[in-house]
């Protein structure tokens, strides 16, 4: 495979010059009646200078071959002139956006997932780009595919169904997208890219279990806020009980402290307002 091997052409300009000496002097000899001379000037001109002037615009490159020989790449932005029998590839080195399509996997406990990531690539290497792969573009679009499709594949989407997972692919953004533009530039070096940035841009349940997995984020979600509630109420009530006994309010056996437990905990568990009941009579009746 060959490697980048980057060359400074002559400026065009100088050469550019000459262009136009040399055609001033085919014309005056063809008024001075010099054709065979004239026609000389006029060819190597036409033929020698004439198609090895290039220009390189910023953040692209020229890649040149010559009789399928690979001489160098021009990086420098300019007017130069080159060999005029090299073929001259033009390759840009600017960032390139790709906006994956949605792809349909399922994760790494088999449920069906929709995912998609946008990447930002480069040209870090023309020769590599040009040489080793058929089409560069194609091959980052196909290998992207298979990197979105193989993360997919190694992580599931939450831990509901796996608690002991410690990476997620809705909890560990960060590490996912990090693994993900690792995995990417391993799988692009071959071509000379270099990926610059790669994020997931939708995750979602495929839609025949969507609403089955929603009702268990749902279900789970009210687990957790109930059990915060009874640990909460729980302190309530023993606080409660604590500041009454050094306080010396009111004396009350095990069977009079359960019962206040018991209605303190309903109201302070229960989802709904409560009614309050005033005892007018003693604390027994």
């Amino acid at each position: 495979m060959e490697s980048e091997k980057i060359i400074n052409p002559p400026s065009g300009f100088t050469v550019f010059a000459l262009f136009l000496i040399l055609a001033a002097v085919a014309g005056l000899c063809f008024w001075a009646g010099q054709e065979p001379a004239g026609s000389i000037v006029l060819f190597i001109d036409v033929i020698f200078l004439l198609p090895g002037l290039i220009i390189v615009n910023p953040n692209e490159s020229k890649v040149l071959t010559l009789f399928g020989k690979y001489t160098g790449t021009v990086k420098k932005d300019g007017f130069f002139w080159v060999n005029p029998f090299t073929q001259k590839r033009k390759v840009s080195l600017r960032a390139f956006n790709l906006n994956g399509q949605q792809l349909k996997v399922n994760d790494s406990i088999g449920n069906p997932i929709e995912i998609a990531a946008v990447i930002v690539w480069q040209i870090k290497d023309t020769a590599s780009a040009v040489f080793a792969v058929e089409n560069y573009i194609q091959y980052v679009n196909i290998q992207s595919e298979a990197a979105v499709r193989h993360l997919a594949n190694s992580f599931p989407y939450d831990n509901l169904e796996d608690e002991s997972a410690n990476i997620t692919l809705r909890g560990g953004a960060e590490q996912v997208s990090e693994m993900l533009e690792k995995e990417l530039n391993e799988r692009l070096s071959r071509a000379g890219i270099e990926v610059l940035e790669a994020r997931i841009s939708h995750l979602a349940y495929a839609p025949e279990i969507a609403h089955s997995m929603l009702q268990v984020q749902q279900a789970s979600a009210i687990i957790a806020a109930r059990r915060l509630i009874v640990e909460g109420a729980v302190g309530m009530v023993e606080m409660a009980l604590n500041k009454l006994s050094e306080k010396n309010i009111v004396e009350l056996d095990e069977e009079r402290k359960a019962a206040m437990v018991s209605n303190l905990l309903v109201v302070l568990c229960g989802d709904k307002a409560v009614n309050p009941v005033v005892n007018t009579g003693t604390l027994y009746h």
